[in-house]
């Protein structure tokens, strides 16, 4: 049973947008796309890394949503990216792949708070996911 730890793997994914929009070529259509896919891309991570550290229930659910959000936004500016660099289409999915998969995480996380908004919430942070399913500890 594999456990992955979702502040890594946000990490991991900013730093593989800076990586791909490093490579890319600047033009007038895709110096604007770099800079809005940088911006969002990199911030799911920092916001998870501030939702680690929330000071209270209702700010770790604010900054999960702004983590969907920019997940999201990700996945629609890899999109548009896929449109102006063809040739870089494959790399682009994979990241519009995982873009879409920690949408999927943060929306779980984000039903979860819904569902125990009524109920002692404990300890907010240090979300850890297990094949699709995600536990606290």
């Amino acid at each position: 049973m594999k456990v992955y730890d979702l502040g890594e793997r946000t990490a991991v994914f900013g730093e593989n947008i800076i990586k791909l929009c490093n490579s890319l070529p600047r033009t007038v259509v895709t110096t604007p796309l770099i800079y809005q896919l940088v911006k969002c891309g990199t911030s799911i991570g920092a916001n998870y890394s501030v939702a680690d550290n929330a000071e209270s229930d209702r700010d770790f659910k604010h900054k999960i949503g702004i983590c969907k959000k920019e997940a999201k936004e990700s996945r629609f500016f890899l999109r548009m990216m896929q449109t102006a660099t063809p040739e870089m289409i494959e790399k682009l999915q994979e990241l519009n792949h995982e873009a879409n998969e920690l949408n999927l995480i943060f929306n779980s996380i984000s039903n979860k708070i819904q569902v125990s908004k009524y109920l002692d919430f404990g300890k907010i942070g240090n979300w850890k996911f297990n094949l699709g399913n995600l536990t606290s500890f």
